[in-house]
């Protein structure tokens, strides 16, 4: 089972790596939907995510510390829900959602102003679509204060509105930046920021485009198919030359080896003797062992010298 190992793990990491393309993070909402408050007021913070309802909780970044929890003291938990019942300017801050199980996993950030003043810019806190139509109000403490305003982008005069409204249509992504207001004879807003964001095209993808996606996962499974066939196919080539080589050991058979030794052959023109020739007999469609019969030939009969004589001679 060692070979699919590989491809096993990558088709999961392919899965895993569809399916998280697929889910949605956690997103901060805030009751009511605004970026400014003033002192006093209360507002609900709501982390919204579809598959862990209460998997999170809000912290935040202000000048009374970092990375505070809402159970710290500042607000009261009720779930993935903080309660600010009383907000003062020190709660001016960033604030998120983070998850409780000690992940990285977060939401974006979004910017809270709480004014001591008495004006203050009710502007969206979340991003806006790029082509809808946006509403800025200018608002005073005290409402009979509301009217006339005047409006202002990163510093720079944008307009008087006598209704305290200011709309801007269609917006675009040059339209983000800091924005703030002014009420005759009052003091000045915070400023909050504006973000857009681009609007996905309701376009039919053309064939190229949908050639390119619709294959893009079939090829990653293919891929993985190869990389399995690759590997399986080495796995039998190495198990059918191990299985050939146990084969071939078990093949080696014995058998019989017959040495015969001829009787001297006494037709010889020189009437000599010659040394008697050996004849094996040897199976040689495979390597063995075998019986080895040997006859021995007569023995030679030699003729007994004449016995030496030694006479002196006078």
């Amino acid at each position: 089972m060692r070979p699919t190992s590989l491809p096993a793990s990558l088709f999961l990491t392919f899965l895993v790596s569809c399916t998280e393309a697929e889910v949605l993070p956690v997103r901060l909402t805030v009751n009511p939907s605004r970026s400014q408050f003033f002192r006093g007021e209360s507002v609900t913070l709501i982390c919204e995510d579809e598959n862990r309802s209460d998997g999170w909780t809000v912290r935040r970044n202000t000048t009374r510390g970092t990375r505070t929890e809402c159970k710290d003291g500042w607000g009261e938990a009720d779930g993935s829900t903080c309660n600010m019942n009383y907000l003062l300017p020190e709660d001016t801050g960033l604030y998120w959602c983070e998850s409780m199980s000690g992940s990285s996993s977060s939401s974006s950030s979004i910017q809270l102003s709480v004014s001591g003043g008495s004006v203050i810019l009710q502007s969206p806190v979340l991003p806006v679509m790029e082509g809808d139509d946006v509403t800025l109000s200018c608002r005073a403490k005290n409402p009979t204060h509301n009217l006339p305003a005047a409006f202002y982008k990163d510093g720079s005069f944008i307009g008087d509105e006598t209704t305290g409204n200011k709309i801007l249509n269609s917006v675009k992504k040059s339209d983000e930046g800091l924005y703030k207001c002014n009420i005759s004879r009052h003091e000045e807003s915070p400023s909050s920021r504006i973000s857009v964001k681009e609007r996905i095209s309701s376009t039919p993808p053309s064939s190229s485009q949908f050639l390119l996606y619709g294959l893009l996962p079939l090829a990653g499974v293919v891929l993985v198919l190869l990389v399995l066939l690759v590997l399986l196919v080495k796995r039998h080539i190495n198990r059918k030359s191990k299985d050939d080589q146990e084969d071939g050991e078990e093949s080696l058979t014995y058998t019989d080896v017959q040495i015969f030794q001829r009787k001297q052959q006494k037709d010889k023109p020189n009437g000599g003797s010659d040394p008697s020739a050996v004849v094996s007999t040897v199976t040689t469609d495979e390597v063995s062992y075998g019986q080895i019969i040997i006859r021995e030939t007569r023995k030679r009969d030699y003729k007994p010298e004449p016995k030496v004589v030694y006479s002196t001679l006078r």
